[in-house]
């Protein structure tokens, strides 16, 4: 949603959750490498990748988390910095929504988090993915904390509720990135 704001200022908005779910289409490599891996279990009868069944495995185990990443994040990479390197615009936003675990926070130069609370995470979790309450505080418990990603924040639009506020933020903030920009 904070993305859709910047994007509707112009911004160009490279999404890594959409790069994610190209990399893994019917076709790429990174599907086969996952089937190898992981098993037939893993992938639908259309040859698509079975999310909920990769969700189950990694999130209950760190070491098959870090062989998924070890398959799909140098290519989630690649495939940024090609999108990156093909814009010619002010400043450009890059969504990573795993930013503080991954390699790629070093190639930013100024991180916005997007905040809300544990609570409003959980349950946007549950609405997204329809998992039970168990699993998605697995997810989560798999992610960096709340404080963790503030820690690490140059700027914060709080994402609690009242999307016109959110909006307002985003705004502020593109006139702030504009004029780092230009120096």
């Amino acid at each position: 949603m904070v993305a859709d704001f910047f994007a509707a200022l112009g911004v160009t908005v490279i999404d890594t959750d959409v790069i994610a779910r190209q990399v893994v289409e019917p076709g790429e490599a990174s599907l086969a490498e996952i089937r190898d891996a992981f098993g037939a279990a893993v992938i639908h009868e259309d040859g698509s990748l079975d999310r909920a069944a990769m969700r189950e495995i990694v999130f209950a185990d760190p070491a098959r988390r870090a062989q998924l990443e070890a398959i799909l994040h140098p290519r989630i990479r690649a495939e940024t910095m090609r999108q990156v390197e093909a814009v010619n615009d002010s400043y450009t936003i890059i969504v990573v929504p795993l930013l503080v675990e991954s390699p790629m926070s070093q190639m930013m130069d100024r991180v916005l988090v997007v905040d809300c609370s544990e609570a409003a995470q959980l349950q946007r979790l549950l609405l997204r993915d329809g998992e039970n309450e168990a699993a998605a505080q697995r997810i989560i418990a798999a992610q960096a904390s709340r404080a963790e990603r503030l820690a690490i924040a140059d700027d914060v639009i709080d994402n609690s509720g009242d999307p016109d506020k959110a909006r307002a933020q985003a705004h502020a903030l593109h006139k702030t990135y504009l004029a780092l920009a230009a120096t």
